[in-house]
């Protein structure tokens, strides 16, 4: 209470106070951006973060279709994207005038104004930089009068920011606010890693964004499990970007040398190239560590994916899954038939150093902490459920999940659980059960985050395909329904019609027809296959949710070309739209999470008045 009267030390200062919220609560919800599966995609995923999903365009389309050109327009969307870059063209190439400074500067002004005119002016001003919010919000404000003061006043105010030389400063500033006010939060449904060779930049750049949370992915805890120390999430980590070719953010970004792994290969496979040597080296080292775990815990019911001392040498050939099929390949020297899931002393070498290098990684951990800080296995939000994989479910549709220390998680239990044990995995001095839980969430089979019975051993060295079909949680089958979904819904304390669930993980082939909305609408899978592996497969370059005060639609976005493109032919990625749901009444800031809060707050206030 002494809190409250310092805060609102009169009568008048407690009626400010509530005119204020309830202002505020009566303004449209902010734009929520969702994302998934970016796969390391950094080029692709910055320049979707640039046009804000397409959105740019659209604002300036619709101010100045009818009286700039395609080409004007194109422009000024590619300055906007890359402000710093065009700037230096611009004046490498001797094109930039006081005149086109402020053309240029008048054009961002209203374009800010039209963004932020869905926000109080508090909120806008705290997502200026402080050395230009003053001008900024006199700007932004201008109101015309009979007499032409105002007009006056905001001429000047651009001719001396031209006059001093100021104005790409200011164009910077402003572009950057266009952005920032265009998204006013994001969602990444899971998997920034893995694929492509650049989580690391993305990360960095996720770091810089004013608003977002993270859902894991199966690829995300995997690095997580890696930095904590889990030595089958390192061979795994290890192998992964061996097999996609993806040493530059093993080695230049994270700093984690591959060399002494390498060296080692190398001499155990003389007749195979470095890297393919070392793939299959760290591919048996996985296998090994992986069988270690399975033992170790038989609760976790995966001993058929223990295959190593089934491996018939004789006759080239293993047994999996009460069926014999023909290997590619039995040459193991490192395995001992008599205890073939025993790391050998060089193996053993090769492990502690890559253990090393990713625990002491200080870019690494400082990527793996923002993820702990602000991601999660699942997330309510304005009445939304986002998860990256699956909520395990049995063959007729129930939850199904896993007994562990004698108890059953299932559901939201589940989830909650999995989540704490990730956050234990995360301390000082970690348990090894802890860890390979984490293992476990990479490619459980009864994950929430894999979903699918992983057949990595199949695909590395069983000739057979019809070996790899990789066998699918239930869940997959029933998200179709709208009863599953709302059965969903509800176990998470969401009973709106309004609520969706928002998913990520598998890649919608478009090209086969499949259509991101599943259950009725319920459901929204935006796995859109922004990485380049799966363009062939999903037809697009990725999907874009969005939901406004108007309602919820999604982007479809074609391939990315490159900056350079976008630079020299201004080059954007199309985006086609569809819209997923349209709101009978507008939703205001009083609907969300946020203004349920600030209601709870204004009674308090009345009372308290």
């Amino acid at each position: 209470m002494k809190f409250v009267k310092e805060k609102y030390p009169t009568k008048q200062a407690l009626c400010e106070e509530i005119i204020n919220l309830n202002a505020i609560i009566n303004l449209p919800k902010g734009t929520e951006h969702f994302m998934s599966d970016l796969h390391g995609e950094y080029e692709a995923f910055m320049h979707i973060m640039n046009n804000c999903s397409g959105v740019i365009r659209e604002k300036v389309n619709m101010l100045w279709e009818d009286s700039l050109s395609d080409r004007e327009r194109d422009e000024l969307c590619t300055l906007i994207y890359y402000p710093r870059e065009v700037l230096s063209r611009k004046r490498e190439q001797g094109l930039l005038s006081e005149e086109w400074y402020r053309t240029v500067l008048n054009y961002l002004i209203e374009l800010a104004k039209t963004l932020s005119s869905k926000y109080t002016r508090s909120k806008v001003r705290k997502a200026m930089p402080k050395e230009f919010g003053y001008i900024i919000d006199e700007l932004l404000h201008f109101m015309p009068d009979e007499d032409g003061n105002q007009y006056n006043y905001h001429k000047k105010i651009l001719d001396t920011i031209i006059g001093i030389h100021n104005s790409e400063e200011f164009i910077i500033t402003l572009s950057d606010l266009i952005k920032r006010l265009a998204v006013d939060h994001l969602h990444i449904v899971g998997d920034i890693f893995d694929r492509g060779d650049s989580a690391d930049k993305i990360l960095d750049l996720l770091m810089e964004y004013h608003s977002l949370d993270i859902e894991w992915g199966n690829h995300d805890i995997l690095w997580m499990g890696a930095a904590v120390g889990s030595e089958a999430c390192i061979a795994m980590v290890v192998r992964n970007n061996i097999k996609y070719q993806c040493f530059q953010i093993m080695e230049n970004g994270y700093g984690i040398s591959l060399r002494p792994l390498v060296l080692f290969a190398e001499r155990v496979y003389k007749e195979l190239p470095p890297m393919e040597a070392a793939l299959k080296a760290i591919t048996v080292i996985f296998f090994k560590l992986e069988g270690q775990i399975i033992k170790r815990h038989p609760e976790y019911k995966m001993e058929s994916r223990r295959l190593l001392h089934k491996i018939d040498y004789e006759h080239k050939t293993v047994e999996c899954e009460d069926k014999v099929y023909e290997m590619e390949d039995v040459y193991f020297p490192t395995i001992d038939k008599e205890d073939p899931y025993r790391l050998t002393e060089e193996e053993e070498d090769v492990m502690e150093g890559l253990k090393f290098a990713f625990l002491n990684s200080q870019r690494l951990q400082k990527h793996v902490d923002f993820l702990y800080e602000k991601g999660s296995m699942y997330k309510c939000y304005n009445g939304n459920l986002l998860y990256h994989g699956c909520i395990p479910l049995d063959e007729q549709g129930n939850f199904d999940g896993i007994e562990l220390h004698g108890k059953t998680y299932l559901g939201k239990a589940y989830l909650d659980y999995a989540e704490k044990v990730a956050r234990r995995a995360h301390t000082e001095n970690p348990k090894q059960r802890d860890l390979d839980f984490m293992w476990y969430l990479w490619c459980g089979r009864k994950s929430p985050l894999s979903g699918r019975n992983m057949k990595t051993f199949e695909r590395s060295f069983i000739k057979d395909k019809s070996a790899w079909t990789e066998e699918v949680n239930p869940y997959y089958r029933h998200y179709y329904t709208e009863k599953t979904c709302n059965m969903i819904l509800r176990e998470f304390g969401l009973y709106s019609d309004n609520c969706h669930i928002i998913n990520g993980h598998t890649p919608v082939k478009t090209g086969k027809g499949e259509e991101p909305v599943r259950g009725n609408g319920k459901l929204i899978v935006i796995d859109g296959g922004l990485s380049k592996a799966y363009h062939e497969v999903t037809g697009i370059a990725g999907y874009t949710l969005i939901y406004s005060s108007h309602g919820l639609r999604i982007k479809a976005h074609q391939p990315f070309e490159s900056v350079e493109k976008a630079l020299e032919n201004n080059a954007d990625i199309i985006s086609t739209t569809t819209v997923v749901e349209t709101e009978k009444h507008r939703v205001m800031v009083g609907d969300t999470d946020a203004g349920k809060e600030l209601k709870e707050e204004i009674e308090f206030l009345k009372k308290l008045l």
